[in-house]
């Protein structure tokens, strides 16, 4: 069976994972807490991501949902990237009760309402007619980043236009340099305040090898000349585009790679995908601006440690030197107290704001980044912290 890219993004195919009693092992290790009986159909009902879950579940086509919702083979990383976070457990101070929490704060320079940041994700168009550009608008009413997928399924200029937010472009690499020149300086030149390179590639999907999980032609041909492969029309044969974009991305970056940026943008650069305090040390020392801690989710190769547990050793790496950020397994407030009482600048969302896409478009993305501002901010109210400079590990105990 031939794979298919989107993008950096492999789709082979799906099918929901079961354990041997029937019952559904991603909605028991995903996300934690839906009720059993519970039945939500509009967006603003929902009072969890678990609910938003749901709802895009019962909208969506089901491979294009199992594309969104499972991961890696197992499924091993993405469960423990959830369940990880239950293991960390909080320890609020007694007597220390506050009336107003601020959840701002500054990335890369920039303030912002909220740490809770709009991952890189492929394929939005898929979830939402309106996509990316439906995602950009949310992030812009609540005052935070988006961050644009180099296959979101939009050009960077349509997405520049969209809404009035910081935009950071994630960068899947073409082998033809013209090519990653060209669009890099489009990125340049679009308003965009950071590019985020994402270096942990490759997608193995049980559930989308089963569905034979493909990008519908017309998105993959916008996406291909989006990016400026110019020579990609619909005129071309399903299988000979297909061919085209397999062979179309370098999935063999070294760390020269990161100076050749450099060269081309004036940008801040973030490395996404580290989990090595080795891999921490030598991305600063070939001067980027920024660390994303992830397993892309799960979705990659199965079997590697829960992000949030490899937090704080990049944080004692990065020191001040670099900004950090953890992306992978947030589900609730109380995980993003976590990660910022383990060092993180802000977290990343991913697969939350996707299934809050596949709900209902921009309102779902809006309910989805509320949601998780509110909880966030009763987890802090609780704990004592008035501002995100209050959160520290000695709100934290680790369980077993």
């Amino acid at each position: 069976m031939k794979r298919r890219q989107f993008g950096q993004v492999m789709f082979t195919a799906a099918g929901a994972v079961t354990a041997a009693d029937g019952t559904d092992v991603v909605a028991q290790g995903e996300v934690p807490g839906q009720e059993q009986g519970v039945q939500v159909d509009r967006i603003e009902d929902a009072v969890s991501i678990a609910d938003v879950r749901l709802i895009a579940k019962s909208r969506m086509e089901e491979a294009t949902f199992d594309y969104i919702d499972t991961g890696s083979c197992d499924q091993y990383t993405l469960r423990d990237n959830v369940n990880a976070f239950q293991r960390i457990q909080v320890l609020p101070p007694l007597l220390t009760g506050v009336r107003k929490v601020d959840l701002s704060v500054n990335v890369l320079g920039k303030k912002i309402a909220m740490p809770i940041l709009l991952a890189p994700v492929a394929g939005q168009r898929m979830f939402h007619a309106e996509g990316g550009l439906a995602a950009a608008r949310a992030a812009a009413t609540m005052g935070t980043v988006y961050g644009m997928s180099s296959s979101v399924g939009n050009s960077v200029e349509e997405i520049a236009a969209a809404a009035d937010c910081p935009k950071w472009f994630q960068l899947y690499v073409p082998k033809d340099r013209q090519v990653t020149r060209r669009l890099v300086e489009r990125v340049n030149g679009a308003g965009f305040e950071a590019i985020v390179l994402t270096v942990d590639l490759g997608e193995w999907k049980d559930a989308d090898r089963r569905h034979k999980f493909a990008v519908p032609k017309n998105m993959l041909v916008k996406h291909l000349r989006d990016i400026g492969f110019s020579q990609v029309t619909m005129d071309m044969s399903e299988e000979e585009i297909q061919t085209f974009n397999a062979d179309a991305w370098d999935l063999a970056l070294s760390w020269e790679f990161i100076s050749w940026l450099r060269r081309h943008t004036k940008l801040p650069i973030l490395l996404k995908g580290v989990l090595r305090p080795d891999d921490a040390q030598r991305a600063i020392d070939a001067g980027v601006s920024g660390l994303v801690v992830s397993n892309h989710g799960g979705r990659r190769l199965d079997g590697m440690p829960a992000s949030i547990d490899s937090l704080e050793a990049i944080v004692e790496v990065a020191g001040e030197a670099v900004e950090v950020y953890l992306d992978s397994g947030i589900r609730r407030g109380t995980d993003i107290l976590k990660a910022l009482a383990l060092g993180a600048r802000a977290v990343l969302i991913g697969r939350p704001y996707a299934w809050g896409l596949g709900a209902a478009g921009e309102a779902g993305v809006e309910r989805v980044l509320q949601l998780l501002h509110d909880e966030l901010e009763n987890a802090m109210l609780s704990a004592g912290c008035t501002s995100l400079q209050d959160i520290t590990t000695d709100l934290l105990q680790r369980s077993g």
